[in-house]
């Protein structure tokens, strides 16, 4: 497909999936890196009452929370 004709096909919100390689896509600034906290037990067990309470798992919640925290502390564009 030429970028005329997949341009708009896309301003016009037809579907232009069939006309990308997906394969290679990639989410700038959400690569995944894994670490490692030791948290005390009564906050493990708050995490999980917590998580238990809106149906996710501990890591959500602490990922949720995290990033939560993190986009009101940090200036605007110095993420990731």
């Amino acid at each position: 497909m030429k970028a005329e004709a997949f341009d708009q096909q896309f301003d016009d919100g037809g579907d232009i999936t069939g006309a990308l390689d997906l394969s290679k896509a990639k989410r700038p600034l959400l690569a995944q890196r894994r670490v490692n906290v030791d948290f005390p037990a009564w906050m493990v067990d708050s995490l999980d009452r917590e998580a238990t309470k809106l149906g996710i798992t501990r890591q959500s919640i602490i990922k949720v929370w995290l990033a939560e925290r993190l986009e009101n502390s940090v200036p605007k564009g110095l993420h990731g």
